[in-house]
């Protein structure tokens, strides 16, 4: 029995079961390992600017420890957590929940990239896709293993996360994120936003918004212009604003702090408020402004006097108290320019339509679109609303921002009337042009185009890039195939006299040219001057094939078939 050798290995049950659930579920390791992967960098990231500043701080009120614990709370921050002030004058905790918008963009870019990756899997050229819901189901779990320690570590700092924010905002933020990369992967189809909207919209108006011919498509991409053409014409009000109250602006720095490294962390937090800035100054061109406190609204029509605030860079934008002038009145240009916006694309896609004969939609549609258009973006402001504001303190300091449903009514009440005339207008222009051409009348042929040439059926996945990627020095791409209609004909590389190396342009329609050759019948090609039908080696040829022994090329037959032979036209293949 000594020399018995043992041929089987039995695994034991542990290998077994993680062997089994491998095969089961290939893309769960990969996705747990990117959703950690993606919330380890978003905390590396805030944590390297933190220390940064506590460094360069010449007054630091803590040690590396409490720097740590601040990043930690910045990262839940950027999620939307509420966090609380323990440490305060008053003795009290103060709430502080105006998460900063640019640095949300950190974790929802992370998630977003690691779902994508997750679900291809890294596959390669013509491979299936892992599993939606298990790329997602990955990501999710991964990331809130992370972010669960995270807090609890967190809650042993100055600033405390609120713990039904943290269950709340960290969770749909992954979920969110993540369902858009896995979304991403697949294509970005349509399918999931018209059940939705299946199920929301009553049974009247479903067949004005819902339709074979792309009106939810048509209406998300107009809704996500619009909201795009507010933000942007916020910031063009910002930066009016703060050119004109210069000074103010400059003196708010050497009132808050002293010194470059203070000027410093002052400057990156008004970055990082930016965007909450643009949103508030779209929410006061939509007219329902925004709160400096409880009780205090400034709006185009009036701005009542704001309590005591910190000589803030940003705050000096804001409109002094008073009743508002016809300077102030101008903001709804914005709304106007972004109505515009929204019904040109609507109606664009209107006068297209969708189906194989791409008629027109009606009025009705092309309203019931535009309407559409209005709700999504009026959700996309009242979000970025809710997400702009929030409370800085108590009493008069528990609120600072837009609110969100007034803001979302009016852009509502804004995008859907200025977009319904506009793509209309847009739709009855573009349709009169058809009709001057000829494509919409009756009876009358439609004007000539230029004809598209169908390109070769080759479809591949292009390799998604990595977390780091770069290239590998020796593998070459194979060569792209080649159309039957493509302008250039690809013959044998030959050695020619005038260096094109057997690359000959397609002559343009219309034009002389040599008759093409059809493909020969015989399966061996000719290897000598005797073998070539009608020629004789003697004879005084036009077009010479070379002497040597070897196989003549393609390009020497096609010369010598189109060269004339003592008046006669050669005979074919």
């Amino acid at each position: 029995m000594a020399g018995v050798i043992q041929t089987t290995v039995r695994r034991s049950l542990p290998a077994s079961l993680l062997l089994r659930v491998r095969h089961r579920s290939p893309g769960l390791a990969s996705g747990l390992a990117g959703g950690a992967l993606a919330a380890g960098l978003g905390l590396a990231a805030c944590t390297v600017l933190v220390m940064l500043l506590w460094v360069s701080s010449p007054y630091p009120d803590s040690g590396p420890g409490g720097a740590l614990h601040v990043a930690t709370a910045l990262w839940l921050l950027a999620h939307g957590t509420e966090l609380v002030r323990v440490d305060t004058l008053s003795g009290g905790p103060a709430p502080m929940g105006v998460p900063p918008l640019l640095l949300l963009v950190v974790p929802v870019w992370l998630l977003h990239r690691a779902a994508r990756d997750a679900a291809e899997g890294g596959a390669r050229d013509h491979a299936r896709l892992v599993p939606g819901r298990t790329a997602w189901t990955g990501v999710v779990l991964g990331y809130l293993a992370v972010s669960a320690p995270a807090a609890l570590y967190a809650a042993g700092g100055a600033l405390r996360p609120a713990w039904p924010w943290t269950a709340v905002c960290v969770p749909l933020v992954a979920v969110v994120a993540a369902g858009t990369g896995v979304w991403t992967a697949y294509g970005r189809p349509s399918g999931p936003l018209e059940q939705l909207l299946g199920t929301v919209l009553p049974r009247g108006v479903r067949h004005l918004v819902l339709g074979p011919d792309g009106r939810p498509g048509v209406a998300a991409r107009a809704a996500a212009a619009g909201a795009a053409v507010l933000v942007a014409g916020g910031a063009v009000l910002l930066a009016v604003s703060l050119g004109t109250h210069a000074g103010e602006t400059r003196s708010a720095f050497g009132r808050l702090t002293e010194g470059w490294s203070g000027w410093l962390a002052v400057g990156l937090l008004c970055l990082t408020l930016l965007p909450n800035a643009a949103v508030w100054a779209a929410a006061y061109a939509l007219g329902p402004g925004f709160l400096l406190g409880a009780g205090t609204p400034v709006t185009p029509l009036a701005s009542g006097a704001a309590p005591l605030l910190p000589p803030f860079p940003l705050l000096a934008a804001v409109p002094g108290p008073g009743a508002g002038t016809a300077v102030h009145w101008a903001a709804g240009a914005v709304p106007l320019a972004a109505g515009a916006v929204v019904g040109r694309y609507v109606g664009r896609g209107a006068a297209r339509g969708g189906g194989p004969p791409a008629a027109a939609w009606t009025p009705g549609r092309t309203a019931g679109a535009a309407a559409l258009a209005a709700g999504l973006c009026g959700v996309l402001l009242a979000l970025l609303a809710g997400l702009a504001g929030g409370p800085l303190g108590t009493d008069a300091l528990a609120r600072f921002g837009p609110v969100w449903w007034q803001v979302g009514a009016a852009t509502v009440v804004w995008i859907g009337l200025t977009a319904a005339v506009s793509a209309l207008t847009v739709r009855a222009w573009r349709r009169r042009r058809l009709y001057r051409r000829g494509d919409g009348r009756p009876g009358r042929a439609p004007a000539p185009r230029r004809p598209v040439l169908p390109r070769a059926v080759h479809r591949t996945r292009r390799p998604s890039r990595r977390w780091f990627s770069r290239k590998r020095a020796g593998i070459h791409r194979p060569a792209a195939p080649v159309a039957q209609d493509d302008p250039y004909l690809l013959l044998d590389h030959d050695d020619d006299h005038d260096g094109t190396a057997g690359l000959r342009p397609r002559p343009a329609p219309g034009h002389d040219r040599q008759p093409s050759v059809p493909p020969a019948t015989d399966p061996e090609p000719p290897r000598g001057l005797s073998d070539l039908p009608g020629l004789d080696p003697d004879d005084d040829d036009p077009c010479p094939l070379p002497d040597d022994d070897g196989p003549p090329s393609a390009l020497d037959v096609r010369r010598w078939r189109s060269a004339p032979a003592n008046g006669e036209p050669r005979p074919p293949a």
